[in-house]
């Protein structure tokens, strides 16, 4: 199913060696190619079926694509195969895994029954964010964990409008605003007391960061629905609008934040196994199984 496999890592250091050569010894048995957005793989061993490429490279001609590290690397790499019709898994060498959920010590079993066949293939949502200002767009940019509205470099609150298909929700004075998109519910969201959204819902919360009024509280939204948020700050240096926590635009006052659900997804592979409440419950220490 999968012939060509991209590669993805931040850092190439003992453990991503280590964890690279054996997706590779793995996959050789499979009669795979492999394209590797590396700076160096002077590390593997001469393989006839091992070539370098460009990230962008990697993205348009694999079928699969495997990042090695943490989630934050995973959520690179699906910013660097979107839109394209890639499949994208995780090893994890991070600390958490909510969404790299195959440890390097089963690599060998678990990588060998995806690539013949045998696996869990999840859409997830991805978030459009585009900045107004003027009526005019200025910056564009997507999510696969949220899209936040913030202060940055003032200890003062902002303020802050929120319309859902241009019917008004509420304004608050916050830190911030956080759009989640399921995937995103177990990130910075559930952090700012958000609720955990199961992955195949469609659906969005919004989640208010640290609000001066505490009615203001997280609420879930359909996803077909429109956001637009404005800034109603008199101040024009404290916000800034992130995708995945990298910054799309330094905001002003009287910009326009619009955000929406794309048409097309990410693909997410998980072992056949996979269970969305298992994860949970290991990654939050929610206590063991009924006996």
């Amino acid at each position: 199913m999968f012939k060509t496999v991209g590669i993805h890592a931040q850092e190439i250091n003992e453990s991503t060696t280590t964890v690279i050569k054996k997706i590779v010894e793995t996959a050789s048995q499979f009669d795979c190619k492999f394209l590797f957005a590396l700076k160096s793989i002077s590390f593997i061993k001469s393989n006839s079926r091992v070539f370098p490429s460009t990230p962008e490279e990697m993205a348009e001609k694999s079928d699969l694509v495997i990042s090695v590290g943490g989630d934050g690397t995973l959520l690179k790499c699906a910013r660097l195969i979107y839109p394209r019709n890639v499949a994208l898994m995780g090893i994890n060498l991070g600390t958490l895994g909510f969404l790299t959920d195959i440890a390097p010590e089963r690599i060998s079993n678990e990588l060998g029954q995806i690539l013949e066949g045998n696996f869990l293939e999840e859409e997830r949502t991805v978030l459009e964010c585009e900045v107004f200002r003027d009526g005019k767009s200025i910056m564009k940019g997507d999510a696969l964990n949220d899209v936040v509205i913030q202060k940055w470099n003032s200890p003062r609150l902002i303020t802050l409008s929120t319309y859902v298909n241009e019917k008004f929700l509420h304004s608050q004075r916050s830190d911030g605003l956080i759009i989640t998109t399921p995937t995103g519910s177990t990130a910075y969201a559930l952090s700012g007391g958000g609720p955990i959204l199961q992955p195949s819902l469609k659906a969005l919360a919004l989640v208010p960061i640290c609000p001066h009024t505490l009615t203001n509280r997280p609420i879930v939204i359909d996803d077909c629905s429109t956001i637009e948020v404005h800034l109603t700050s008199d101040r024009d240096d404290t916000s800034r609008v992130t995708c995945d926590a990298n910054t799309v635009a330094d905001l002003l006052p009287k910009d326009v934040v619009k955000i929406k659900t794309c048409d097309r997804r990410i693909r997410l592979v998980h072992p056949a196994y996979h269970d969305h409440f298992k994860t949970l419950r290991a990654k939050l220490n929610w206590g063991q199984s009924p006996c």
